[in-house]
């Protein structure tokens, strides 16, 4: 449904995208992640057909967006993150305006509006001036004016900004609901609501696509925790340098600390440790576990810790910012 091949942009020195490359299928949600400055904005604006790619194209439903850019323009429904609206102008009147613009005849855009309006739940403000709304529901009109006339690609940037927690609740579940019957392209800085809400993420870093894939693949899913907290008890005497030397030793584990934060109870010999294990070791905490035993270690907790997001949004990030630095 939305392939892209090869795009680049420069403006300038600047080289703001640089050969990327997406294919997303009908019925996918895919979130976009990257730091400020990553190139999203741009990648977005070459998708949306609002500015020529240097190199590389971009198609839309079957659609050029360079040979068919008419074509491939009514596929997409964009939401930005400050949806550009008339204050003076109701939500319905909006709406009505917008469907003017489509080319819609009178029955089809009345119809029309009043789908949008029930769908995004602002029908009841139908009637009020949108300068009169708040963020949350001007967000929603935005929303009803990109789903007007009924396109299979969907584009949101930040579409929960400025949301409350029922709203966004309310917002996912829509999002979710969209999805069975559009290919939708979501931008967020909320990582937990691109997990939440995606199948697949994609980041950006430098221009280019560092990361992609589903919320699993990307963090291990089910896969062996990265890393292990464990609060054992040892002689006061010892310190919690002895519980560390015993540890250590266990295979698979590529640095062991004491945690910042230590139990309440420390000076009863109860320590706090982090342990890191090293890539594809498995899981440690049976032999973790049983170290500290052979050790007259007594244990209170082992916990396992699995990558967030998060982990690997900062990760991917650090990375290319080490591979730009050394270039």
């Amino acid at each position: 449904m939305i392939i892209v091949r090869e795009i680049t942009k420069s403006f300038g020195k600047v080289r703001a995208v640089r050969g990327v490359s997406l294919e997303l299928p009908a019925g996918q949600i895919a979130g976009l992640l990257g730091p400020n400055g990553a190139g999203k904005t741009t990648a977005i604006r070459i998708i949306t057909g609002y500015l020529p790619a240097d190199k590389g194209h971009v198609a839309i439903a079957g659609y050029d967006t360079g040979r068919e850019a008419m074509q491939a323009r009514r596929q997409i429904g964009y939401l930005p993150e400050s949806a550009p609206m008339y204050p003076e102008m109701t939500a319905r009147g909006y709406l009505e305006h917008r469907g003017r613009l489509y080319g819609m005849d009178r029955a089809r855009r009345k119809k029309a509006v009043g789908e949008v309006l029930e769908r995004c739940r602002v029908g009841e403000l139908a009637s009020r001036r949108i300068g009169a709304l708040s963020k949350g529901y001007r967000q929603r009109v935005g929303l009803a004016a990109a789903l007007l006339h009924d396109p299979p690609v969907l584009i949101l940037d930040e579409p929960t900004n400025g949301l409350d927690p029922s709203q966004i609740r309310e917002a996912r579940s829509l999002i979710r609901e969209l999805a069975n019957e559009r290919t939708m392209l979501l931008c967020s800085h909320i990582l937990p609501e691109i997990e939440r809400t995606c199948d697949r993420v994609i980041i950006m870093a430098g221009g280019r696509v560092c990361a992609d894939g589903t919320p699993e693949e990307l963090t291990g899913g089910g896969g062996a925790p990265r890393r292990y907290t464990i609060e054992v008890r040892s002689n006061p005497s010892a310190g919690a340098g002895y519980s560390i030397g015993r540890l250590r030793g266990v295979a698979g584990v590529g640095a062991i600390e004491a945690a910042g934060e230590q139990p309440s109870d420390a000076s009863g010999g109860w320590t706090r440790l982090l342990v890191e294990g090293e890539p594809g070791a498995g899981d440690l905490r049976e032999a973790l576990a049983g170290a500290a035993a052979d050790a007259g270690l007594f244990v209170r907790e082992l916990r396992g810790e699995r990558d967030t997001l998060e982990d690997v949004f900062v990760r991917t990030v650090e990375a290319d910012g080490a591979a730009g630095g050394a270039a």
